[in-house]
């Protein structure tokens, strides 16, 4: 890897340029026509033909949304990735190009992440043309990164991987102004899963509940031990964090009843202790109810392992902000207990993925991801297009 001065990266922004406002459009479009995971299908039939119109061969995943698509040649490449699918959210966006579909809206930033990708492709496939381009770049365009446990096995078992030598992605951060690109070696994102706990007894008459099980009562003991139990258990630096969502039982107060549920989230920064605390939860959640008369049974629904950036993507990542957008640029980003399903390429090929910067100037707080009133600032598009592009030519 060349991580010296390069010239094909010194005019990567002003290239970038030259597609901006197609982005902006593109992104405008995407925003006004979101799709749930699994159903993109407009938003990578947009993007195919987009794509096919630039001179290149994308191929839509045998999942039937998403695509792939090669830039130039070579025997290894290196991968660029967007998410494309959006939330179940109402939409309370800018009113020119608010969503036309009721409940969905790109609240999490997508439609920004596959414009920009799709900017960085533009100017690849005009490189390629040129002849300027001397190696191979592989385009993700991911469905369904919002559906547990992610789009991104989809891509990977269609061999989305196979030659790649690192891959790159990109996240809105509405935290960061726009013009600065957050990065971080080690982990980003959490591990996240979903854990079902239900609990099944005899029910009977609070009066006598040494007749029965206290369904309740031993509920109550498993919500509030279990994470307490964890924590004794797994290495307290992993970041470990069960919370509960959901808590059900009962229609009377006169009635202990046969049947409660308790769902919620657990999330972790370490893998190793992820997958120990997934092992443990069966166990541990019997010996907490063992003496309440109650059976358990748990579902632990695995989500995604934790993003972990490697030290050498984040180095060429902190070059290319630097040299496209500028020396002040560059920020350190917290880690996040939210879930990434970027971290599954992770498992296959050593990557980074980096926070962009979106909120506007003059804006202390931002409305967060995954809300109606999320509104990323549109000159984050081009700025993303360029570190994306630049990863690519410069690693």
């Amino acid at each position: 890897m060349t991580i010296s001065q390069s010239p094909l990266l010194a005019d990567a922004r002003s290239r970038v340029d030259e597609v901006r406002d197609e982005i902006v459009a593109i992104r405008r479009d995407l925003h006004a026509h979101p799709e749930l995971g699994w159903h993109e299908v407009r938003t990578t039939e947009l993007i195919r033909q987009r794509l096919t119109a630039a001179g290149l061969s994308p191929e839509v995943l045998p999942t039937g949304t998403g695509l792939i698509c090669d830039v130039g040649a070579g025997d290894t490449c290196i991968a660029l990735r967007a998410d494309i699918d959006a939330l179940p959210v109402p939409d309370g966006g800018h009113p020119l190009f608010r969503s036309t579909y009721e409940g969905v809206a790109h609240a999490c930033g997508h439609d920004v992440h596959t414009a920009a990708l799709l900017g960085a492709a533009l100017v690849l496939a005009k490189m390629a043309a040129e002849g300027v381009l001397n190696h191979r770049v592989r385009l993700i365009f991911q469905p369904a990164e919002e559906v547990m446990p992610g789009g991104a096995l989809g891509v990977i078992a269609a061999g989305g991987m196979e030659g790649v030598r690192r891959i790159y992605g990109l996240h809105c951060d509405p935290r960061l102004p726009v013009g600065q690109v957050g990065l971080r070696v080690g982990a980003l994102t959490a591990a996240a899963d979903r854990i079902l706990v239900r609990l099944t007894g005899p029910g009977g008459h609070t009066s006598r509940p040494h007749l029965t099980g206290d369904l309740v009562y031993a509920l109550a003991t498993l919500v509030t031990e279990l994470p307490a139990a964890l924590s004794r258990r797994v290495d307290p630096r992993a970041g470990m964090s069960l919370v509960w969502g959901r808590i059900t039982a009962g229609s009377a107060a006169n009635a202990i009843p046969s049947r409660g549920e308790a769902e919620g989230t657990l999330r972790c920064l370490d893998a190793s202790a992820w997958r120990l605390a997934a092992e443990l939860i069966p166990t541990l959640s019997e010996q907490l109810i063992a003496p309440y008369g109650v059976e358990v049974s748990t579902e632990v629904t695995h989500g995604v392992p934790p993003v972990v950036n490697e030290a050498i993507a984040i180095d060429v990542l902190r070059r290319v902000v630097v040299e496209t957008i500028g020396p002040d640029a560059v920020t350190t980003t917290d880690q996040s207990l939210g879930g990434e399903d970027f971290a599954w390429y992770l498992e296959h090929v050593p990557g980074a993925m980096a926070r962009l910067g979106v909120r506007s100037a003059g804006v202390d707080h931002a409305a967060d991801l995954h809300t109606s009133g999320f509104t990323p600032d549109e000159d984050a598009i081009a700025l993303g297009a360029t570190v994306l592009l630049g990863c690519a030519l410069l690693d």
